[in-house]
């Protein structure tokens, strides 16, 4: 059968304009096989994590039938868009192909695959071998005006200036030139052939699913928190007196010096007095007793209120405005829980479990109990109170937000239900993206994880009772390097009001060491107030401290002998003053030849990752850590840094800068010897530089 130029312009004609149908319609001619995208978390049900300025680097396996070449691109939008964004992606390996986009809004987005035949391409391909194998080829000249065509009416519509006037061109040579050779010069260029793609026709591309995508704001990554009780910032150790926000504002430059990023409020509203809690936990509450936080609601009010003793509204809205103009944020707690006195209890009475007896039953943490707490039953028989509950909850984080709060620290999320955060969060951050959400969850992985899945922005870790390199190296490993990396950020408090660790037991060396680890580790960590002096009583043997603030009210001072202030100030100025310390997948581990240190390197990327693990083939700017674990012994290690990854030889010499002391010699060779002394200096932060050459003249 011949085919004529009529035949092939009404064949391209009748492809132009025939209706498409959709996938898995029997007929439909989508037929490029896209699989196999990542990241992908679960199959798409959650969302990967970035921030905003990130590259997001996708990869996806993509195929066809036949020996059509194909085209690809990777597909990004906004919740708030209904234009996609495109990236062009490319073949790198065996059908895998590769593209990324630069995130630009703090938002929740959707990104996907979409792939199609490159019918320009293939035809060019086919040209120049029939060309090459001495074939005339009218009809394929014919069929290539056509597509041209085609494309320029496409371009038309994007108005493509430049792209237009190309194909024009083409076509008007086409059609002036007077032999073979001469026509199809005029359709093999390259130009042509990117013009052409940047228009192709997509009516029937497959595409993947749509997977979610959260962007956050760099507060999200990056950020050093100081918790603190408001009630508890007096300026007289020996006459320990509440404090109002108004008298509890002299702490704020103080914490400001050290380099911190966000200050963290335990719960601020109005407290219970039925089962009030008295010191250390115990039963008996004096008359004096102020009672823990965590017992929220009284007549003067609930999760909305201020409490009266903290001077109300006004004056939390003052703090908050100091805070930031010293350059913090303020974080709250948010606890779902209620007093026996919360307007909860007699207003909603369905928001609360009930024993046989008809009492509504207070919370157990075996062996402890909180006699002093409703937990908040999200199991109720009644749907509309169960939906009165959720609403409840979403306007209380709605009313702080009105009160500029952007950062939440969530009590015990683990003990509500996952659907429910599943909603609230992506409800919230749709109005707000700018809203971060931090989950203390010290419970089993899969849930901490999970909670991470559904939206909180940063987790609480196991970082506090990881102690040895080992395990520390396995942990952090896992928290950086697997998928954990793609929806988990990992805030590595050293301690917390409800947590003193028994290693605290060793003292000064112990906060020296466990301060270091957490601010180099990870691009978020935080300290409970008292840290910075050594707190380390506990209540027995258990990881309580004694004279716990959650019970009662204290004041210390601030600049004791033996503080650790300035080593945490010096942390925080390198984590602003170095880029490399404000990334957190970027850790990686080095050889050592002790048992005890822990070695590691945080540095930039330098240059174009790797576009299958989207991992950089090499590093700029590093950041080595050493830290001997042990805070009880000293230890000789010999440390190994990979020094091609940072562009040095093996043999060559490079400048060696203690970054603490600003002190720097000449070395060579990736065997570096130092004994870590937890009496003395248990640690070392160093960069590492190629020498250069003297300057000319």
């Amino acid at each position: 059968m011949t085919t004529t130029k009529t035949a092939v312009r009404r064949a391209i004609s009748a492809h132009a304009v025939a209706p498409e149908p959709e996938a898995g319609t029997i007929g439909h001619r989508r037929s490029v096989t896209v699989e196999r995208v990542a990241p992908e978390i679960d199959g798409g049900v959650h969302p990967v994590k970035r921030v905003v300025g990130d590259e997001l680097l996708v990869t996806a396996d993509i195929f066809a039938d036949g020996h059509d070449m194909l085209d690809a691109a990777l597909l990004l939008r906004a919740d708030d868009e209904e234009t996609w964004r495109e990236a062009p992606m490319r073949p790198v390996d065996n059908d895998r192909w590769s593209g990324s986009i630069r995130l630009e809004r703090n938002r929740w987005h959707r990104y996907a695959v979409e792939a199609w035949r490159d019918r320009f391409g293939s035809w060019r391909d086919g040209l120049r071998k029939k060309v090459d194998a001495g074939v005339a080829v009218p009809s394929e000249l014919e069929e290539g005006r056509l597509l041209l065509e085609a494309a320029l009416r496409r371009a038309e519509e994007a108005e493509a200036a430049g792209d237009l006037a190309l194909i024009r061109a083409s076509l008007t040579t086409l059609k002036r030139a007077r032999s073979e050779a001469s026509r199809v010069a005029a359709l093999v260029g390259e130009d042509l052939l990117a013009a052409m793609r940047r228009h192709p026709d997509r009516r029937h591309a497959s595409r993947s699913r749509e997977l979610p995508l959260v962007v956050d704001r760099e507060r999200a990554r990056f950020g050093a928190w100081y918790a603190l009780f408001a009630r508890s910032q007096g300026r007289n150790p020996k006459k320990p007196k509440p404090t109002t926000f108004a008298e509890a504002e002299w702490r704020i430059p103080d914490i400001a010096a050290m380099g911190f990023d966000v200050v963290y409020l335990m719960p601020i509203h109005p407290i219970g007095t039925t089962n009030r809690k008295g010191r250390n936990n115990t039963l008996d509450a004096g008359p004096d007793d102020v009672g823990s936080p965590y017992g929220i609601g009284s007549p003067d009010g609930g999760h909305d209120a201020v409490a009266p003793e903290l001077g109300g509204l006004e004056q939390f809205l003052h703090f908050r405005e100091q805070v930031e103009a010293h350059g913090m944020e303020v974080a709250i707690d948010i606890a779902i829980q209620a007093s026996p006195d919360h307007p909860w209890v007699t207003e909603h009475p369905g928001w609360f479990r009930r024993a046989p007896d008809g009492t509504i039953k207070y919370a157990e943490n075996p062996p402890k109990k909180y006699q002093d707490i409703y937990p908040v039953y999200f199991e109720g028989e009644d749907p509309d109170e169960r939906a009165a509950l959720w609403l409840e909850l979403k306007r209380i984080f709605e009313v702080w937000i009105e009160r500029g709060v952007k950062i939440f620290r969530v009590d015990n999320p683990h003990t509500k239900p996952i659907p429910f955060w599943a909603w609230l969060i992506p409800e919230i951050q749709s109005q707000h993206p700018e809203v971060i959400f931090l989950s203390e969850a010290f419970t089993r992985p899969k849930m901490m994880r999970m909670l991470a899945k559904v939206g909180f922005t940063q987790s609480y870790t196991y970082f506090t009772w990881r102690e040895t390199a080992a395990d520390l190296r396995d942990y952090l490993g896992e928290l950086t390097t697997s998928e954990m990396r793609e929806y988990y950020r990992g805030n590595l408090f050293t301690n917390t009001h409800d947590i003193n660790p028994h290693h605290l037991d060793h003292g000064r060396p112990a906060f020296v060491i466990r301060s270091v680890l957490a601010a180099t580790l990870s691009s978020a960590y935080g300290i409970y107030s008292g840290w910075e002096l050594g707190e380390n009583a506990r209540l027995g043997d258990r990881e309580e401290y004694l004279d716990s603030e959650k019970y009662e009210v204290r004041a210390r001072d601030w600049d004791a002998e033996g503080n650790i202030k300035l080593l945490i100030g010096e942390l925080n100025r390198l984590r602003h003053e170095l880029p490399a310390l404000q990334l957190y997948d970027n850790l990686r581990f080095e050889n050592v030849s002790g048992s005890r240190t822990l070695f590691y390197r945080k540095a930039l990327p330098d240059g174009a990752p790797d576009p299958l693990s989207g991992q950089p083939r090499r590093w700029r700017d590093p950041v080595y850590v050493a830290v001997n674990c042990d805070p009880a012994a000293p230890e000789r290690a010999i440390l190994h840094p990979d020094l091609p990854a940072v562009g040095i030889g093996w043999d060559e010499p490079y400048l060696l800068t203690d970054l603490m002391t600003g002190e720097s010699v000449q070395e060579r060779g990736a065997d570096l010897a130092l004994v870590l002394d937890p009496a003395g200096e248990p640690f070392r932060i160093f960069t590492i530089s190629p020498l250069r050459p003297p300057a000319a003249g």
